[in-house]
């Protein structure tokens, strides 16, 4: 389907805006995401707990397990997007899909034949992080093939908003079937929603998707880095994003130790951690854009990074009783800003970009967010093998805090709307 032709399909009458869900390819990208994003956070809790309860892990192997399960993005995440941009989109998805299915699926198989290693759960790590990588760079790229520019922000939005709510039910729910079934049994449930998530992409009909014109790969590679690191506004959405990520990953690696060595909570208490994280996304999906149009979209990003300072250092602060609470409520405020952020700027990254420059500049940036998260991962295991958890934390807390002076300092400081 052409955009101008899923413009027609939503427009029923003059001067009626019907719903984004009445673009069918758009509903099954949706349907796809529905159940596979469920999955997501539950792995997101079993494959550490997986190391932790199961292969007795230290916090050096926990750091290093992390670093695998991102570190694609640094690796393979540039080619990736030179590679997006010359093939089909939903075919690489589809593919990604599938494969992150039978990775998974070998975890609990060893572990049900009393083989399962830590040198397998790192390959697991590894291999899951490239298809996700490829998935994600031709996901962000596709929805411009089926969704016309004026909608873009609308799609993201409703992707964004049952993204983040899975990621508060996966989390809460993994951490309660962890204690009854063990974390193996249920990394089968993420893999089969892999399985329904490519199913369903490829029952989208062929649709016209731009293709860049044959060049080398370093060619490729650099067009893609010249475009984001020399734009004046998507320069400091990439170095903001990547100083946030480092602080985040060092959280989230640590908080499994915290909660489970230094603490000897339960895996229900992390699980309701990790679906805080959830239920701040959200929250700022829903209502981020409210408060951007009354501060100013590119003020609010700095502004909001200035109010959550104190939070973080809340979030280290996570102990038992009353500060279990506490911790949990700071990290929400954290995950809001998140949340409005993706709503603000994936479609933002989308509307500025050509579409044959789409998988390059996706790449470029999923290379520096998320290739920060595999250094955030490798600085928690070793700050935290050599001066524990809690220093670790306060790190953490200290790095994030600094993640708002990049659009201070960028032309985004004072503008009302973004481009």
């Amino acid at each position: 389907m052409m955009a101008g032709q899923a413009e027609a399909s939503l427009s029923p009458g003059a001067g009626q805006k019907s719903s984004i869900l009445r673009n069918r390819n758009f509903r099954r990208v949706f349907a796809a995401s529905a159940v596979s994003t469920l999955g997501t956070p539950m792995t997101a809790l079993a494959i550490p707990l997986t190391a932790l309860g199961l292969l007795d892990a230290n916090a050096a192997q926990m750091g290093l397990l992390g670093t695998l399960t991102t570190i694609s993005f640094m690796l393979f995440g540039l080619p990736a997007g030179v590679l997006v941009d010359r093939v089909s989109r939903r075919t690489l998805m589809v593919v990604a899909d599938f494969g992150r299915a039978l990775v998974l699926l070998s975890i609990p198989v060893a572990w049900l034949l009393d083989g399962l290693t830590l040198t397998q759960m790192y390959a697991v790590a590894f291999v899951n992080g490239t298809l996700t990588l490829f998935f994600s760079v031709s996901s962000q790229s596709f929805l411009p093939s089926i969704v016309p520019p004026a909608r873009l922000a609308e799609a993201n939005a409703v992707l964004s908003s049952f993204r983040e709510g899975n990621g508060i039910a996966g989390s809460a729910l993994a951490g309660l079937l962890i204690q009854l079934v063990t974390a193996p049994v249920v990394i089968v449930l993420d893999a089969l929603s892999y399985l329904w998530s490519g199913t369903v992409i490829a029952l989208i009909g062929r649709t016209p998707e731009p293709v860049a014109e044959k060049q080398r790969m370093t060619s490729g590679i650099m067009s893609g880095l010249r475009y984001v690191f020399t734009h004046e506004m998507l320069r400091p959405i990439a170095v903001s994003g990547a100083v946030s990520n480092v602080g985040a990953l060092m959280t989230l690696t640590l908080m499994p130790i915290l909660y489970q060595r230094v603490l000897a909570l339960p895996a229900g208490a992390l699980g309701l951690f990790m679906a805080t994280s959830g239920a701040g996304a959200l929250l700022g999906s829903y209502t981020g854009h409210r408060l951007a149009r009354r501060v100013g979209e590119g003020r609010v990003l700095w502004m909001f990074g200035l109010v959550i300072m104190p939070f973080t250092v809340l979030v280290a602060s996570a102990g038992r009783g009353p500060w279990q609470w506490i911790s949990m409520a700071a990290w929400l405020v954290v995950c809001y800003q998140s949340g409005m952020y993706n709503v603000l700027l994936v479609s933002f990254r989308q509307r500025i970009t050509p579409g044959d420059l789409l998988g390059r500049m996706n790449a470029t940036m999923r290379f520096t967010l998320t290739g920060a998260t595999a250094l955030g991962a490798a600085l928690a295991g070793t700050i935290g093998q050599l001066a524990g958890v809690r220093a670790a934390l306060y790190v953490a807390a200290a790095i994030t805090a600094t993640a708002w002076i990049p659009y201070f300092l960028s032309p985004m400081r004072h503008l009302r709307r973004l481009p």
